[in-house]
């Protein structure tokens, strides 16, 4: 069964990622395009042959050419929007991050559990296999003992007129990149952080955090990570154990990297064994394909659930609450 899409926005991230590959897709297709400019999503609506143009974002919503919708919107916006769709009996897939705060996911849920409908944070990350091999080393033992991970997710961007510049969009590096570092690090290892203690540079001129160095405590190991959006572009991820590290090249956006690759290092720091992903794997289409499978058959247990959301959310907040007091937060 086709799975028919619906997308509300022109956002950029719609445009260069998400709309491609859902028409790539296996058993998915784009029908209908909303925006608040309509001019606009004419344009967006025939660079990709997408059939239907909605009048706004509500006449998307009760399009009966329409199962799914896919949220772009500003952060500030999410919550709402995708609360909307589901009350409009539609399957909704909503950007990263869901929610500003965790307990606003709780009213995300309630929505759809009562309209039966499938909502999920699009984590793109989830789906790429280059992750299900870091958890495969790690089970296996292949580094020893856990003892630290090291992450970095950066950019410059300085322009007011960016979203992630605005404040009162829910911009900022935290809720647009430090979602990474924190979601991969629990998906590789199924081990919740237990507490933070973050610093955070507030820019003066937008309002935003632009920097942010911040240290996790789980369990059985610690993590320490920065993200900004004021430095020179740069992601890595390091797992290190006490017999070796697993090494991630290119760990959030991988489709936009030539050389994609996870690397398994030994003691004696030479190189065990690499896996390599070709062009041909890409993230925003397993995501797809994914989706459409879960409503397919009902059975959402292979996406990012609305749980998963919450508990990763509990710790971008735990991050805000330490940068308050200047000590640990509780996650």
């Amino acid at each position: 069964m086709m799975l028919r899409w619906g997308i509300l926005s022109t956002a950029k991230i719609a445009r260069e990622h998400v709309i491609p590959m859902h028409l790539k897709a296996r058993d998915n297709c784009v029908t209908t395009i909303a925006s608040r400019d309509p001019a606009r999503a004419q344009v967006v609506a025939d660079q990709f042959q997408i059939p239907h143009v909605a009048a706004n974002y509500e006449a998307l919503l009760q399009s009966d050419q329409v199962d799914a919708v896919y949220i772009p919107l500003p952060t500030s916006q999410h919550v709402e929007w995708a609360i909307h769709a589901a009350n409009a009996g539609k399957h909704v897939l909503v950007e990263k991050p869901l929610a500003l705060k965790a307990d606003d996911i709780l009213e995300v849920q309630a929505a759809a559990k009562a309209n039966n409908v499938i909502v999920a944070e699009a984590f793109m990350v989830h789906y790429h296999p280059q992750w299900k091999q870091v958890r495969d080393w790690l089970e296996q033992g292949a580094i020893g003992r856990l003892r630290h991970i090291h992450s970095a997710f950066s950019y410059y961007n300085r322009d007011p007129g960016n979203m992630r510049n605005k404040p009162e969009l829910g911009g900022g590096g935290i809720p647009d990149i430090g979602v990474y570092p924190t979601v991969t690090a629990r998906t590789a290892t199924g081990q919740e952080p237990l507490k933070v203690r973050a610093d955070v540079e507030i820019d003066s001129e937008f309002g935003v955090d632009t920097y942010a160095n911040i240290q996790y405590a789980f369990a059985d190991f610690d993590m320490t990570f920065y993200v900004s959006t004021v430095i020179a572009q740069h992601q890595s991820m390091r797992l290190h154990g006490e017999d070796g590290y697993i090494q991630v090249e290119a760990p959030f956006n991988a489709e936009l990297y030539g050389d994609v690759k996870v690397s398994l290092w030994n003691q004696n720091h030479t190189e065990v064994q690499t896996v390599r992903y070709g062009a041909n794997v890409n993230q925003y289409q397993l995501q797809a394909e994914a989706f459409a499978d879960a409503v397919a058959s009902g059975d959402a247990s292979a996406l990012f659930s609305l749980d998963d959301s919450i508990a990763n959310q509990k710790a971008l907040d735990a991050i805000l609450a330490s940068n308050k007091t200047g000590t640990w937060a509780e996650v």
